[in-house]
């Protein structure tokens, strides 16, 4: 396995693993003897138990055992850098015990499987004053059994004086380092929290000037169905030239409406690009994603509604990226107008197909269906069974204007009653390279 293959936790283990090596002699030269010359008990003890809890996957009888072993060579130096009259057998001989304490400390510490109470301070607490002891006694044996050195019973109260203090060093570091992580994860929530709010109260700004845009919009589709009447009237009668100016001015408001709701979109665009981090939308997409896009947008819309509506997709055959409004447009007008139509629940399915240069669409539901008196008025500007709280009904534009814009892409649109006589089936044909980017 190469070093690029190694998982990251690997990596950090082994850097934990060359600090330890470097850091834990160097603490073991701030020591006592308690009991003679050669048996020392220093603040090694806790910096070993400390890295010994921060490795995540290497055993701790491997960092335990070249920690030791580099221990022992590192008091060897100090020895040999500051005595006048070395020697490297009586160095060796008072030190060499000191990997025996390490290497059985790190096996009492795997065998005790220890790192499961990393985050339970008083367990860990009292596993280091034991597994200190008992690595006391390791080391004591060596030195009677090598060394020949005597084993006093008054040392033993000395062990666990030191034994607990150690664990005590380790608890208040470790209680210092979870405090300072608590602090650094209120600061993080705190950005954070302030960021959202941030964010919701420009979001809160921006859904102001979208409801403004809606309200105008549903007032400019009265105004245009209002005009498109009088246009009729005035194909079929005679009229005056006043009657002729009221349609102009009529028709030069609606534009200005329709203008100011253009501008507002942008400044709306432009507050929610900037949230968002968009800085280019392109005007063609997939069919896949911009399914999605309806999914995910009707579904919000139903429960806005407090209706409960699953939207189904399936998209087969192969297809380019496809423009993005006309099929926005088409396909989420029949969509929404599922959604309420729908009472409470129900189900929603949108199948698409391509046969050759043709994209079929067809979205069905399992809702209150058409009457089948209604199914030749639907497509007619202004008709309508939908009623708002109020009693007012729907302008009535919408499957008028789906059914324009098809017939001006030179399609074709049906509905039908479903399989089971319940709900609708919307399909509607257009050809594709009507719909793809012109290359």
């Amino acid at each position: 396995m190469t070093f690029m293959n190694i998982s990251p936790i690997l990596k950090k283990d082994s850097f934990i693993l060359i600090l330890m090596m470097l850091t834990v002699p160097l603490a073991g030269e701030l020591n006592f003897y308690p009991i003679n010359a050669t048996f020392r008990i220093s603040f090694g003890v806790p910096a070993f138990l400390f890295f010994l809890l921060l490795f995540r996957k290497i055993p701790a009888v491997l960092p335990g055992f070249l920690t030791a072993i580099t221990i022992v060579g590192f008091r060897i130096l100090i020895e040999f850098i500051s005595a006048k009259n070395f020697h490297w057998a009586a160095s060796f001989a008072a030190n060499f015990s000191s990997f025996f304490f390490y290497f059985a400390y790190a096996c009492f510490f795997y065998l005790a499987k220890a790192r499961r109470f990393s985050n339970r301070l008083l367990i860990i607490g009292f596993i280091g004053i034991t597994i200190e002891i008992l690595s006391d006694l390791v080391e004591m044996t060596v030195q009677y059994i090598f060394l020949g050195t005597t084993i006093k019973l008054t040392a033993l109260s000395e062990i666990l004086i030191m034994a607990i203090s150690h664990s005590f060093i380790v608890l208040s570091f470790f209680t210092m380092i979870q405090l300072y992580e608590a602090q650094a994860r209120e600061r993080q929530i705190r950005k954070q929290n302030e960021h959202t709010l941030l964010l919701v109260s420009n979001l809160y700004e921006e859904s102001i000037h979208l409801k403004k845009t809606l309200v105008n919009a549903e007032n400019i589709t009265k105004k245009s169905y209002d005009l498109f009447k009088g246009l009729k009237v005035l194909r079929n009668e005679e009229t005056t030239k006043d009657d002729v100016e009221e349609l102009r001015r009529q028709a030069l408001k609606i534009a200005g409406e329709v203008h100011e709701i253009k501008k507002d979109n942008q400044r709306i665009f432009a507050g929610l690009s900037k949230l968002i981090s968009v800085e280019n939308i392109s005007d063609y997409m997939s069919l896949h994603e911009l399914v999605s896009i309806i999914k995910r947008s009707n579904e919000k819309f139903a429960r806005l509604l407090g209706k409960n509506i699953q939207i189904e997709s399936s998209v087969k055959g192969v297809h380019p990226l496809y423009h993005v409004f006309t099929l926005l447009s088409l396909l989420n007008n029949i969509v929404s107008n599922a959604v309420e139509a729908i009472h409470k629940e129900g189900t929603i399915t949108i199948n698409i197909e391509r046969e050759q240069n043709w994209l079929q669409f067809r979205v069905e539901d399992n809702g209150p269906g058409i009457a089948p008196k209604h199914q030749k008025l639907i497509f007619k500007p202004g008709f309508t069974t939908k009623y708002d709280l109020s009693g007012n009904p729907s302008t009535g534009m919408g499957l008028s204007f789906v059914k324009e814009m098809v017939d001006q892409l030179k399609g074709d649109i049906t509905v039908e009653p479903g399989l089971d006589g319940t709900g609708a089936i919307f399909t509607f044909r257009l050809r594709a390279d009507d719909l793809k980017e012109k290359g």
